[in-house]
């Protein structure tokens, strides 16, 4: 008996070589999904990080301030020991040895250019005054860049009522230290970190005069 072989139609091929390149971009597509989840996912954790940190550093420095004056008007007799605008704070906080030489050290907390970016400038504290460190000047530690805003408000004792006084957009008491600081910030994709408020353990100035 006669025997014939038999191949693949033309038609057959066509459908099989159609088969594989839909499974192959179907394949590429998922595989570029997937990818691009896991970048958003990195990137989204790398942020949370970046705030944790923040916070963290605000909220552990702030908490520990101190009673301790960076600068002295001698005309007047006035120490000044922590001042606070929408924008800016500066205050005396021990700095660990990792970041400087240890001890009490101004922490000069501002949002600049127009609220994009969060900084702070430390500067060593000796006897009421701020004084050069040897070598270098320090240059200002980068706390979180691409912002949208940021606001502090300062919130003291209401001497008449007993009792914690209304928040404040300015800190003017320069001598006394605010009980409660809030800090708000929100980034420029519109993300709002959340709210913190942080009360000094050494905080006891009053909310009466207190700058607009």
């Amino acid at each position: 008996m006669r025997r014939h072989a038999q191949g693949f139609t033309l038609m057959e091929i066509l459908l099989a070589t159609l088969l594989l390149a839909a499974g192959l971009a179907v394949g590429f597509a998922t595989l570029r999904a997937a990818t691009a989840m896991v970048h958003r996912g990195e990137l989204i954790a790398a942020r949370n990080e970046r705030l944790r940190a923040v916070q963290g550093f605000l909220r552990s420095h702030l908490a520990s301030a101190q009673a301790i004056a960076y600068e002295m008007d001698d005309e007047h007799g006035i120490a000044s020991r922590f001042a606070g605008t929408p924008t800016t704070m500066r205050f005396v906080a021990d700095l660990p040895d990792y970041l400087g030489r240890g001890g009490p050290y101004l922490h000069d907390v501002r949002a600049v250019e127009d609220g994009s970016r969060l900084q702070v400038d430390l500067a060593m504290v000796q006897a009421g005054r701020t004084v050069a460190e040897p070598g270098s000047p320090r240059p200002p530690e980068l706390l979180a860049d691409g912002l949208e805003s940021v606001r502090f408000r300062y919130r003291g004792l209401d001497p008449d009522a007993a009792r914690l006084g209304p928040w404040q957009d300015g800190w003017s008491q320069v001598e006394t230290l605010p009980v409660q600081v809030s800090i708000q910030i929100e980034a420029a994709d519109g993300t709002r970190w959340p709210d913190m408020v942080v009360t000094l353990a050494q905080g006891n100035g009053s909310s009466h005069q207190v700058a607009p």
